[in-house]
């Protein structure tokens, strides 16, 4: 746990905490539930959908097809007076900011809406972490269980409808956060992938409640059942304060002058001055 003192990072204790933050920094998850009503996810649901209607696909994601392009909406807190409502609700605040500040802020939001019988074929069907891992450890190596693993950023599901294990829903591995690797390449879609003999555990929701991830824990989507009535959430990642917002891509927004943008012409001279290809979190 820490807090921000002076404009510095410090250690606080986790006697006040919520038990909910302190199971998302020892287990890399945890669900809160009820923090919409009935009237609120409704409300909610249908200004998602407005915007799905009134913007086209905008994923620059290689290799995703148009119909996978189709099931996300980005910079939704651009677009949506309510999901910008979301990212400060004070219930998801105060379950976050005992991991990344008072000062943490969100990188990402997107809106999700797979539908029923797609599964989808992008990225997240496969075991992954949403970049990272932030302190990586070799073969052999493990973190101290004595010193809590520092959290960097955290995802967030806000579902607009129940999220049931016939439904697909995330599945994540406890305790794979503290690896400081990303999941065995020969097991990206391996349902029985274990850490330190944990098992994948699916994140089952009703709507209006609102699961929360590690950036660093394994996790994928699992897969769905015969009776599968797809998902809508809204998706928000936050990060400490020092980990840049990637609402844009920055070929969009980035802090270059013209000049500065037309003199860099190989890869790393783009990436060294914030020119970066999308990837984790980016549209």
């Amino acid at each position: 746990m820490i807090e921000r003192s002076r404009g510095y990072l410090k250690s606080r204790s986790a006697d006040s905490a919520p038990a909910e933050s302190i199971e998302l920094e020892q287990q890399g998850f945890t669900v809160l539930r009820n923090v919409l009503n009935p009237e609120e996810v409704e409300q909610l649901a249908a200004e998602v959908s407005e915007v799905y209607e009134q913007y086209e696909s905008d994923s620059q994601a290689v290799g995703r097809t148009a119909e996978d392009n189709e099931m996300f909406r980005y910079e939704m807190l651009n677009r949506s007076a309510l999901c910008q409502k979301l990212v400060s609700n004070p219930l998801i605040l105060d379950l976050i900011e005992p991991l990344l500040g008072q000062d943490c802020h969100v990188i990402a939001n997107t809106a999700w809406r797979n539908p029923a019988g797609h599964p989808g074929s992008h990225g997240g069907q496969n075991w992954h972490i949403d970049a990272g891992p932030h302190i990586p450890l070799a073969e052999g190596t493990s973190w101290p269980v004595e010193i809590p693993h520092p959290v960097f950023a955290i995802g967030s599901h806000t579902y607009l409808k129940d999220c049931n294990l016939e439904d697909g829903p995330t599945g994540v591995i406890p305790g794979s956060h503290l690896s400081g690797r990303f999941p065995p390449n020969e097991q990206t879609m391996d349902d029985e992938l274990e850490f330190e003999g944990q098992g994948v555990h699916p994140l089952i929701a009703k709507a209006g409640d609102v699961a929360f991830f590690v950036s660093d824990v394994w996790h994928r989507r699992m897969p769905t059942g015969e009776n599968d009535n797809g998902r809508f959430f809204v998706q928000i990642h936050y990060g400490r304060r020092d980990i840049a917002q990637r609402i844009l891509q920055t070929e969009r927004c980035h802090q270059l002058s013209e000049a500065a943008k037309s003199r860099a012409i190989t890869r790393r001279e783009k990436t060294v001055v914030g020119l970066h290809q999308a990837f984790f979190y980016d549209g």
